[in-house]
């Protein structure tokens, strides 16, 4: 309980909104069902779908692999991050994967448990028969990513240790999300907690 307690204070001004803020369960690695991919030679972690809710998952960038290859990125069919930032990208790689259900908006925030370390997001759609993996990754119906800023943006709030991706959304049909969980020059061990949050009509 004080585990939980802790958390919901860590990430209070993330979920702060009109509505009754519920209680956020908390899975970790042991308790999380997750499949290995062939492909990436790594475990990827099944993320529940809690329609207008929140679930977290504990993880550590050890369980993960390094990527050699990040022009997926860059390219156009993909377009999460340009190549200019890729030494954000390039530590270990912990995979997280589930179904957005149709008509629904999916949030994904990463909080190192060290507020010093900095961590990177990113998460890709694809249809939900569709097992591409990164690196093999060459096109997709979006990307979205996020990672530490050299400055702050005129309109935007200064960026904390947390880091955030929005605007996963379907409209009248579902998709697979496949989220990335990386660190910054080389980074290969770090604690984070995964908050995912579900917006369903």
């Amino acid at each position: 309980m004080k585990q939980l307690l802790t958390l919901l204070i860590l990430i209070a001004p993330l979920i702060i909104s009109a509505q009754k803020t519920q209680e956020i369960e908390i899975m970790d690695d042991t308790q999380n069902e997750q499949h290995f991919d062939q492909h990436t030679g790594t475990t990827v972690f099944s993320i529940a779908h809690v329609p207008n809710g929140e679930i977290a998952y504990e993880g550590n960038l050890n369980e993960g692999i390094f990527l050699d290859d990040l022009s997926w990125a860059w390219n156009s069919s993909v377009a999460c991050f340009p190549a200019t930032q890729k030494n954000k990208f390039t530590g270990k790689h912990v995979f997280f994967s589930g179904i957005i259900p149709k008509y629904s908006e999916m949030e994904v925030t990463v909080i190192p448990t060290d507020p010093s370390l900095n961590l990177s997001i990113y998460a890709y759609e694809v249809g939900v028969n569709n097992d591409a993996m990164v690196p093999n990754l060459s096109s997709c119906i979006r990307c979205e990513a996020d990672h530490k800023q050299e400055r702050n943006f005129v309109g935007k709030e200064p960026q904390d240790h947390t880091r955030k991706v929005t605007n996963l959304v379907t409209i009248n049909r579902p998709y697979k999300v496949v989220i990335g969980v990386t660190g910054a020059d080389g980074l290969e061990e770090a604690d984070f907690t995964l908050v995912v949050k579900m917006k369903t009509r």
